[in-house]
């Protein structure tokens, strides 16, 4: 048995040599792709973290890519080591990637879309948005999906391709949003006094912008009552409460001024059976 080994060391010594360096070698190659990849990782991170660069959301996307590929062109050299042809490898690898790329057109398509808004940054995470008939808060920015979370709770994974498909409505994006608060007056009452009601109840409103500065205006003339329009702006984080106060106290105001919120009305014009028989005995007569 030892004198078999000891013939087949000295028939094969190189050979087991010129592996074992490639096998060294290519384990090498691997640690230092892993040490880099993660290198990589952590630099675009901490990058992110000083400079604010790219959304906190879509950084493990990114990170994750770029480690992919260091794998990727360290798997190239390690079988180029062991003798084999990457370039037919890569044509081989191309002609496979353009058959499984039609078979997964709509999955690709995703992820296209996913780099897309990675680049653009249309939104980011925290924003509310509006695209189609779905609203939500972006939660998640993964490669393939975008995950919001509705007013009332709802979850919902959205493709990145309905999203890029879609016209995108940011309602955080400026910082900033105009309200319209219209309330109707009677055709009887005065539109001055009205506006300058309207125009108190918006300059003791703290939680107004100043610039773009409130403005009262005639909104339309109504069937029943002339809709008198205050717009103003406020931040995001005031908005809501500021609207919803502000309905309040522009009510409370109109009638504590002693002009009139009419309701709807219809006027009816009744005619008795008599009088259409005469005008019909009228019409015969003619």
């Amino acid at each position: 048995m030892k004198d078999s080994l000891i013939k087949f060391w000295h028939a094969h010594s190189e050979t087991i040599i010129a592996l074992g360096y490639n096998f060294i070698l290519a384990i090498a190659i691997l640690v230092a792709s892993s040490l880099i990849a993660r290198a990589i990782r952590k630099a675009i991170q901490n990058t992110n973290t000083k400079l604010k660069k790219f959304d906190a959301t879509l950084i493990p996307i990114f990170s994750t890519v770029v480690s992919y590929a260091v794998y990727a062109i360290g798997g190239v050299f390690i079988l180029d080591i062991f003798g084999v042809n990457t370039a037919s490898l890569i044509a081989l690898v191309g002609a496979a990637g353009l058959a499984v790329g039609l078979a997964l057109k709509d999955t690709l398509s995703n992820i296209a879309a996913g780099i897309m808004l990675l680049i653009l940054r249309p939104f980011k995470s925290g924003d509310f948005n509006e695209f189609g008939s779905t609203q939500g808060t972006v939660k998640e920015i993964n490669l393939f999906t975008t995950v919001l979370e509705t007013i009332d709770g709802l979850y919902i994974a959205s493709p990145n391709s309905v999203l890029w498909g879609s016209n995108i409505k940011n309602f955080t994006r400026n910082g900033k949003r105009r309200m319209d608060i219209v309330v109707g007056i009677s055709y009887s009452d005065s539109i001055d006094h009205a506006f300058k009601i309207l125009q108190a109840v918006a300059e003791k409103e703290a939680r107004l912008m100043t610039e773009p500065a409130p403005q009262v205006m005639v909104a339309s003339m109504a069937d029943s009552a002339v809709n008198v329009q205050l717009r103003a702006w406020a931040t995001n984080e005031n908005y809501w409460s500021a609207y919803w106060d502000l309905n309040k106290k522009v009510k409370e105001s109109i009638e504590a001024a002693g002009l009139t919120i009419p309701f709807p009305q219809r006027t009816l014009h009744v005619v008795s059976e008599q009088i259409l028989l005469t005008e019909k005995g009228k019409l015969r007569s003619d």
